[in-house]
């Protein structure tokens, strides 16, 4: 089993920034790539970015240019850098690590994200 703790959000305003922060624990030898969701209120969870386990990373073109996502592989840590964040950023962030099969996903219990106007 995994365990996925995310850390980092909180209450910024419009243009600001955020670095949210995901530790890895238990089964971690199972996981394979990683990534961050979101979700809104009444909207579907939707994928933000995600990184695989050689290093390509892919974005929603709604935060492409303005997050990053990068992985410390040794650290059994993912990290997404928000950078000039809009009120429709505003979400409930999930930490998603995929086992390296393919067959399952793990996910942390999530963390507000809330870009004031």
């Amino acid at each position: 089993q995994v365990q996925l703790v995310e850390s980092g959000g909180g209450l910024v305003q419009a243009g600001g920034s955020l670095r949210l922060s995901c530790a890895a624990s238990g089964s971690t030898f199972t996981i394979g790539s990683m990534g961050w969701y979101r979700q809104a209120p009444g909207k579907q969870r939707e994928l933000v970015a995600g990184i695989t386990r050689s290093g390509t990373t892919n974005y929603a073109d709604s935060v492409k240019g303005r997050f990053t996502i990068s992985r410390d592989n040794a650290k059994t840590m993912v990290y997404l850098q928000m950078n000039s964040l809009r009120p429709e950023d505003t979400a409930v962030y999930y930490c998603n690590a995929k086992h390296y099969l393919g067959s399952m996903d793990y996910w942390g219990q999530g963390t507000q994200v809330t870009v004031s106007s």
